[in-house]
């Protein structure tokens, strides 16, 4: 004998309860809503709801954040939450989310080569917190004023496929669950100047209004065999030093919001080895064209591991803030 079971699926279509013992067969609609399922859960970070938050909750008390800022913008890692969740939390940690409305997440594709941006064409973002409201109008008014060729769509493959934005889905329901802020999730692609400037400019009214808030999804220097990135200045002392000189070079570039900056940097030092160097790319034409009017540091840096020999690998993660700088005006 059976008693009433479920037909689950995760692409929100109708679902049947069935009631073997009565001979009964009840249609209930569920919501249409379509939910980008949380793919990473219990591989990458827990899939446990009260394990995460308590997680979370230790790794911003370690931050020992107790000052928070008017940000307009954070550079956060994405890796497991194992290597890269402290030191994301020296980032979300420093939020003060007074009037924050909306979040933008910036990540780069992993997966697949895009040579635009691409935006979810989902409702919600599951997080094993909570779910996330996905700000549609705003999704749908990027595609309009590019007419699709700035921003496409994503697949739903393609949604659940990539870690760049997910690793970020936990924190950002941790950091706003009590303002109910929209995601407005934007998978950029292997930019062109021209582009990346273009989707700059697309961007800018919303940077600059404080109801909206930016994350910039990336990791920096991978380093190792598997990478194809060996570069060592044995001047620094042993690879792992070598390796933070580098990334701290990156960082004290990026904080003179110089495109062009950067652009030498990363064929100087590390190209492709920031992941995230397209989403930066883009920040840094934002506030090219915003000059003096914000500021940007990092207050954290951590790599995986400390390489000491060529068959070590490694990836470092950074902590960056972007803060608008005060009125100066009469």
């Amino acid at each position: 004998t059976l008693g009433p079971f479920v037909l689950e699926n995760y692409y929100n279509l109708p679902v049947f309860i069935i009631d073997i013992v009565g001979g009964r067969r009840t249609k209930i609609i569920m919501s249409a809503k379509k939910v980008r399922r949380a793919d990473k859960a219990g591989t990458w970070y827990t899939g446990d709801g009260v394990a995460l938050q308590q997680e979370l909750d230790q790794y911003v008390r370690n931050a020992n954040r107790n000052v928070r800022l008017p940000l307009r913008a954070i550079i956060g890692p994405h890796a497991g939450y194992s290597y890269s969740g402290p030191t994301a939390a020296y980032a979300y940690g420093a939020v003060d989310v007074t009037g924050i409305q909306r979040v933008f997440l910036l990540g780069p594709s992993h997966y697949k080569y895009l040579p635009n941006c691409a935006v979810t064409a989902l409702d919600e973002y599951e997080t094993p917190l909570g779910n996330i409201t996905i700000d549609r109008e705003v999704c749908s008014k990027l595609q309009d004023v590019s007419s699709g060729e700035l921003f496409a769509t994503m697949s739903r493959k393609m949604d659940e496929q990539e870690h760049s934005i997910e690793l970020h889905l936990p924190y950002i329901y941790h950091t706003f669950a009590e303002r109910s802020v929209k995601l407005v999730p934007i998978m950029v692609g292997s930019l062109s100047e021209n582009d990346a400037e273009a989707v700059a400019q697309t961007l800018i009214p919303y940077f600059v209004d404080p109801a909206n808030f930016f994350v910039f999804s990336s990791d920096f220097c991978h380093w190792g065999e598997r990478f194809s990135y060996q570069y060592y200045d044995k001047s620094q002392g042993p690879i792992w030093k070598s390796i933070e000189y580098v990334d701290r070079l990156g960082m004290d570039v990026i904080e003179t919001q110089s495109p062009e900056a950067f652009q030498r940097y990363m064929e100087t030092y590390q190209k492709p080895t920031i992941c995230g160097r397209n989403p930066i790319r883009v920040l840094l034409h934002m506030l090219h064209s915003l000059p003096n009017q914000f500021d940007v540091s990092f207050n954290y840096y951590d790599q995986s591991s400390k390489c000491t020999k060529s068959t070590d690998s490694s990836v470092s993660y950074v902590s960056g803030l972007v803060q608008p700088r005060p009125d100066t005006s009469p």
